[in-house]
């Protein structure tokens, strides 16, 4: 494992998306499900990515019900000019919420598409959405009726490429029948490896790229989570297999055999995680980009570090043997969130 100096490179999503940044932002955590975030901070943070060369900004439409497009659209309007015409959105759709903040469902009917739309353009403050998906499958309507809305929506000029999120290689196949599909966003870590098997190739065979959210696994895989942190009533993570207690002990325990590792080469935890996760895209020959959640510029920079860590072969077979497919303790999400994944099923 080695580190050089360079620029942020990019990274094409599939063969008919857009170029992007090698990492992207996720900016669901400055507004929701994390606990409280600092506004000011959050801006900030979004300033230095785009000033670090971070084009790629994902959020969604449910994400503190419309906060973190109101933030994103703020941060944008007070970037310099240079770095908001580079920046690029990439929202989800289809979330149905409750007024005290509960998940009820998804719409994926053509005209709901058209509406969630309409309501993201207006928050985001522009006349178009880079990439556009609806974040789970709705089980009420085909796949081929959400695609064709959002292929309507690019057809008018309203979205600029279509992309699916969690879903199953089935479903993959299906919805690019329909439309050409830019990239599939789902969960990508050391500790998350279920699409090796069927959706990573199918992907690749298709010519869609992987957006790849959770490569820290909301932090359990950071460095920075200790078996004594108390979390805020407002953080999913209390309710979070992997976070409940055996579980977290074993997986903290995983952390660990990373740590050693990391320490002996000279960088961080998170940033060992994050460029095994980069490093899988030249292994698979797909177009991977991770999505790194900082809320702060301090973790910003760490994880912008990752892209000077070249992992050789023996790191690679060191760190899977520390961390091996399928080590994780417990699900991803808590059982009413695992039925609403195509990708599970």
């Amino acid at each position: 494992m080695t580190t050089t100096r360079r620029p942020v490179p990019t990274r094409p999503l599939g063969t008919t998306g857009p170029e992007v940044s090698a990492l992207g932002l996720g900016c669901m955590g400055m507004s929701a499900l994390y606990g409280e975030s600092d506004r000011a901070e959050s801006i900030a943070t979004i300033h230095a990515a785009l000033d670090a060369g971070v084009t790629l900004l994902d959020t969604g439409d449910f994400y503190g019900m419309g906060h973190n497009e109101l933030l994103i659209n703020e941060a944008l309007r007070t970037a310099p000019a240079a770095a908001r015409e580079q920046a690029l959105t990439s929202v989800k759709f289809g979330a149905l919420r409750t007024v005290e903040g509960g998940f009820t469902g998804y719409d994926g009917r053509p005209a709901a598409v058209k509406n969630f739309a309409a309501y993201s353009l207006q928050r985001l403050g522009t006349d178009h959405i880079d990439i556009y998906r609806i974040a789970r499958v709705d089980p009420d309507v085909p796949i081929e009726e959400t695609v064709g809305a959002i292929a309507e929506l690019v057809e008018a000029g309203h979205v600029r490429h279509i992309g699916l999120s969690e879903v199953g290689a089935d479903t993959l196949r299906r919805a690019a029948a329909v439309a050409p599909i830019a990239d599939l966003q789902i969960e990508y870590s050391l500790i998350s490896r279920s699409i090796e098997e069927k959706i990573l190739p199918t992907a690749r065979e298709l010519g869609i790229g992987i957006t790849a959210y959770g490569v820290l696994s909301r932090g359990l895989i950071s460095g920075h989570f200790t078996r004594d942190r108390e979390l805020a009533a407002n953080d999913f993570r209390g309710m979070s297999p992997r976070f409940q207690g055996d579980n977290l002990r074993r997986n903290l325990d995983l952390v660990d055999r990373l740590r050693a590792l990391a320490e002996a080469k000279g960088v961080t935890v998170a940033q060992t995680a994050i460029a095994w996760v980069l490093a899988q895209a030249e292994r698979h020959g797909a177009d991977i980009v991770p999505l790194v959640g900082a809320r702060r510029r301090d973790r910003l920079a760490e994880a912008l570090g990752a892209l000077d860590v070249t992992l050789d072969a023996a790191d690679l077979a060191a760190i899977e043997e520390a961390v091996p497919a399928g080590a994780a303790a417990g699900d991803r999400y808590p059982a009413a969130q695992m039925a609403h994944l195509d990708s599970e099923h």
